[in-house]
C-alpha cells in the first residue's frame, strides 16, 4: 500500500474535508457489507431463521409447564392440520379462566398471577393473602420516585422502566440471591411495582417533553392492579366498573404466551446464566420494546387512523377491500405491504385472545358511543384474511391476532399510545417471572446455541501494510 493510499484512508477514518464519506458513513457501510448474509444460505445449511420453519413451527428449545399455545392438530401420520387456537395457563383454557372470575363479577389478574407463579389456583384465603402481598409491594420510597423516575424522564417509557428495575436492584438488601425464596420475593415485588414504574414514567415524560401537568397519585391498597392503573393514570382518579373490568381482562390475556415468545425466551436465556432477577427482567423489557414484538398494536391503531380518513363509507365492503389491496401493494399506510393485526406465528384459524377481547371491546364501545368504530374493526377482521390469502402464498391460515383489538381497547380507555407496550410489560412480567423461576429450579444448563461460521481463513496484515 503506497503512502498516498495510507493518507487517504486515514483522512477517511477521521472524516476530514475532501473525504467522500464521513468516518461514521464509511464504518456503517463496512458493517452492512460484513453483516449481510445471502438468505439462500440459511436453506442450504438448514438453519431455521428466527428459530421457526416456513410453516411457523418453532424449534423445540425447552420444556415448560407454565403456558401452552396451540394452533394445529397433529395427525397420526405426522402431518398437522390448522385448528382453532388455544391458549392454556398451567393447563387451564384461557376462556375457562376468564369466564370463571367474570361469572363472580370480580377481577382476575391477581388470581392469574398466582396460577402462573405457583401452578395451581388459590383458594379464597390464599388469594386474599396474595393480594395483600402485592398491595404492600406497591409502596415504594418517596425518594425512589423523586430521585430515580422524575429527574431523568425518558421519551421511551420502556427504557425508563428498565432503568427503574435496575434501580430497584440497589434497594434490595441481597439482590444477587438466586435461591427460590429470594427470586420469588423479588418477582412479586416487581409485579407489584411495574404499574407504578409505567404510569409514573409516563407522567414524568409527558411533563418534560409535552408540557403536560405533573401529578403523582399514590396507589390505593384497596384497589386491584387494573383499578390502580386507571387510578394513578387519570387526573381525577375516576373510572367506571366496565373500564376496570376490560383492563383487568386485557392484563390476563397478555400475562403469558408460552416459552417461545421473544421476551420470555430472553428471560430464560438470561436466567440460565444464573444472574440476578433484576437483570433478567430488564433484558426481557428490552426485548418486548421492539416493534416486532410488543409494539404491534400501535401500528394497528395508526393504520386504522389512516384507513378511517381514506374510506368514505365504513360499511362499504368494496371500498374497504380496495384499501386493503392498496396496503398489500405497498401503496397505502407505511408502504410495508403488511395489514397489521393480521396473522400470527402459531395461531392459524383463530387467536383465542382475539375472540375474548372482541367481546369486551364491543361492550366498551357501546358504553363509549363508539359502535361505528367497533363495527369497522369487526368488518375488517372478516375481510382482511380473504384479501391476504387471495394475493399471497399462505402456509397456514390468516386470522386477527390480539393486537387487532388491544390498541382500540386502550384508545377507548383513554390510555396514551406511549403506554401501550408498557402495559403489555405490566402484564407479561408475570410470565417472565414464572419462566425465570422455572429456569432456575429446573437444573438447566446455560443456553448457548450454535451458529454456522461463513468466514474463510485469512492472514493478519501488519498495520503499515494495510
Amino acid at each position: 500500500m503506497n503512502s498516498e493510499r495510507v493518507d487517504d484512508t486515514a483522512a477517511n477514518a477521521r472524516g476530514e474535508t475532501g473525504s467522500s464519506d464521513s468516518a461514521l458513513d464509511r464504518w456503517s457501510r463496512l458493517a452492512r457489507e460484513s453483516g449481510t448474509i445471502d438468505p439462500a444460505l440459511f436453506g442450504e445449511y438448514d438453519v431455521k431463521r428466527g428459530l421457526r420453519d416456513l410453516t411457523g413451527h418453532g424449534v423445540l428449545a425447552g420444556l415448560t409447564r407454565i403456558g401452552d399455545v396451540v394452533g394445529y392438530t397433529e395427525q397420526e401420520d405426522g402431518t398437522t392440520v390448522p385448528t382453532s387456537g388455544r391458549l392454556l395457563y398451567r393447563g387451564i383454557e384461557i376462556r375457562e379462566l376468564i369466564d370463571g372470575f367474570a361469572a363472580e363479577d370480580r377481577h382476575g389478574f391477581e388470581e392469574t398471577c398466582y396460577l402462573l407463579l405457583f401452578g395451581e389456583l388459590p383458594d379464597r384465603a390464599e388469594l386474599e393473602l396474595f393480594r395483600e402481598r402485592l398491595a404492600s409491594g406497591r409502596a415504594v420510597p418517596r425518594h425512589f420516585v423523586n430521585d430515580v423516575i422524575l429527574p431523568m424522564p425518558s421519551r421511551d417509557i420502556m427504557n425508563a422502566m428498565a432503568r427503574g428495575v435496575l434501580a430497584l436492584y440497589v434497594l434490595d438488601e441481597d439482590p444477587d440471591d438466586t435461591s427460590v425464596p429470594a427470586v420469588l420475593r423479588q418477582s412479586m415485588r416487581l409485579i407489584s411495582t411495574f404499574p407504578l414504574l409505567a404510569v409514573y414514567a409516563y407522567h414524568a415524560s409527558a411533563h418534560r417533553f409535552k408540557a403536560g401537568s405533573l401529578f403523582i397519585h399514590r396507589p390505593d391498597s384497596s384497589l386491584s392492579t387494573a383499578e390502580n392503573i386507571l387510578h394513578m393514570l387519570r387526573p381525577d382518579n375516576r373510572f367506571t366498573p366496565l373500564e376496570a373490568a376490560v383492563l383487568d381482562m386485557a392484563l390476563v390475556l397478555h400475562a403469558e404466551h408460552g416459552g417461545g415468545t421473544n421476551s420470555s425466551f430472553t428471560a430464560r436465556v438470561v436466567s440460565s446464566s444464573a444472574t440476578d432477577t433484576y437483570s433478567v427482567i430488564a433484558a426481557a423489557l428490552g426485548s418486548l420494546k421492539g416493534p416486532r414484538h410488543g409494539g404491534a398494536n400501535i401500528k394497528v391503531v395508526k393504520m386504522f387512523q389512516e384507513l378511517k380518513s381514506e374510506i368514505r363509507d365504513w360499511s362499504d365492503d368494496e371500498e374497504i377491500t380496495s384499501y386493503l389491496l392498496r396496503i398489500l401493494n405497498k401503496e397505502a399506510f407505511d408502504r410495508s405491504g403488511l395489514v397489521y393485526g393480521m396473522g400470527h406465528p402459531v395461531y392459524s384459524v383463530s387467536d383465542p385472545r382475539t375472540l375474548i377481547l372482541r367481546e369486551y371491546a364491543e361492550r366498551l364501545a357501546a358504553e363509549k358511543g363508539l359502535e361505528d368504530e367497533f363495527n369497522l374493526h369487526a368488518k375488517i377482521e372478516v375481510l382482511a384474511p380473504a384479501v391476504i390469502s387471495g394475493r399471497r402464498k399462505i402456509y397456514k391460515g390468516v386470522s386477527a391476532n390480539v393486537d387487532f383489538y388491544s390498541g382500540f381497547v386502550y384508545q377507548m380507555l383513554g390510555i396514551p399510545e406511549a403506554l401501550y407496550t408498557p402495559l403489555f410489560a405490566v402484564s407479561r412480567i408475570v410470565g417472565w417471572s414464572a419462566h425465570h423461576l422455572e429456569e432456575i429450579t429446573g437444573g438447566g444448563r446455560v443456553i448457548r446455541p450454535a451458529y454456522k461460521s461463513l468466514s474463510t481463513p485469512r492472514e493478519y496484515v501488519p498495520l503499515d501494510r494495510r
